[in-house]
Order: structure tokens, then sequence, then C-alpha cells
């Protein structure tokens, strides 16, 4: 199986950090972000990792090179000045992933989970990893059915972690499901939780509830704590 991080967000919040340095290479307990998730793929039999980038895309292979250390065979998928966000990330990089089920992971989070409970061949599009919502998500993103089924609502929405197994047929017919405005910009930019919403109602998106340790580092504050956490 091969893997897809998301690295290519410019992220904003985490500004004035951000300003010199991509997210997913602010380090917590001495190791950049994405390079906890590069040691679990690698542990979990992956070889191949396709990271998108756009953002100070530049100190990526600076930092990470091509993989080799880890194992792994690393090459980037460049969106350009402007990231396309996750539906035209995720796009933009298939002809890199190939035909089949690749695991995706957000370069900006953090988690105990194990990559290799995900199943190499999800039932349906896509299979989803969800968390207890965090305090700054009070209304969550999905609902998880006891059948495992991920509904657009629910009762109790939980949080989508950032990590998953997906098939590319996900993206076959995508603009039916989007209304962004990049949509018609060339690379296209648009947004991936429309699409999984729309295949939500036909039943072909799955899920897990993952009750462990989880972070989303979307600010300063939160990269604090994560880093007092891991190395106390």
């Amino acid at each position: 199986m091969k893997a897809l991080i998301f690295a290519a967000g410019l992220g904003e919040r985490m500004r004035p950090l951000t300003d010199t340095t991509p997210k997913p290479l602010l380090a917590v307990a001495g190791k950049p972000l994405i390079e906890w998730h590069l040691e679990k793929l690698a542990a979990c039999g992956v070889r191949e990792v396709v990271i998108n980038t756009s953002w100070l895309a530049e100190q990526f292979p600076r930092a990470l090179g091509d993989g080799a250390r880890w194992g792994l065979r690393i090459v980037y998928s460049y969106e350009g000045a402007t990231p396309l966000e996750t539906g035209g990330g995720m796009l933009h990089a298939l002809p890199l992933l190939g035909d089949a089920p690749f695991l995706l992971v957000n370069g900006d989070v953090w988690t105990d989970f194990d990559f290799a409970r995900l199943p190499h061949e999800p039932e349906g599009l896509a299979h989803l990893v969800m968390v207890d919502r965090p305090p700054q998500a009070t209304q969550g993103d999905f609902a998880l059915d006891e059948d495992g089924l991920v509904r657009s609502d629910g009762a109790h929405r939980l949080t989508y972690a950032g990590l998953g197994v997906y098939r590319p047929q996900l993206l076959d017919g995508w603009r039916a499901h989007s209304r962004d405005a990049g949509a018609d910009d060339t690379p296209p930019r648009f947004r991936l939780a429309p699409i999984l919403r729309a295949h939500m109602a036909d039943g072909r998106i799955r899920g897990e509830h993952h009750r462990g340790r989880w972070t989303d580092v979307g600010t300063p504050q939160r990269l604090a704590d994560l880093d007092a956490a891991l190395s106390g």
C-alpha cells in the first residue's frame, strides 16, 4: 500500500511559526510532526509515500530527502503557489498513487493510532478514522453507525481524524458533488468533505472510532501542549 501525506496547507493559524516553517515540519519532542507519520508508515509496511506540497515546498525534500532513512521512497506532489485543498490535492496526486487503495494522513495531526489496523481493501470507497470531538470542534464532522457506516449527520457526531484508507475511485465524477469556487480552475481546487458526504448517502463510506490519543496541531498552544506531553 502507498500513502499520501497532506502537507500543502498554509498553516495560517500557526503564525508566526509557519511564516518560516511548514506546519508538518514543526517539531514535537525533538522530531517534526511529519516524521512521526513516516516512522509509523514504514513500520506498517508502506514503502512509497507521496507528500503534497505548496507553502515553503522546498523545505520538505531538504528535510526529508528521498525517504531512504526510513526505508521509504518519498515522491513530492507540488501543487504550485496556491494549495489545491484536500480534494484537489488528492486528485493532483492520483497519478503518483496508482489504482490501488492508499493510506491518507494529514501532516498536521498526531495520534497513537496503529496504522497497521487500517484495512488494505476498504469496504466501499473509503474507511475513515474518527475521534471524539476536541474542545475546538463543537459540531463534529460526521456520525458513525454501530455497523461502521459513516453518515453526514447523526445524534453523536465525531471528528474526522485526518486518517483513513481511500480508493482512487472516490473522485470519479467529483464535479457533480463540488460547488467550490476553485473547482473550475486549472488544476481544480476543491474540498474532499462534500465528495465524502455525497457517497455517504449511498452507504459507501465506512469508518471506526479511535478512542486513544489524537491531536490536531492547529495552534501554537496545541503544539506546545503536545510537545510537553510527549517530552514528559
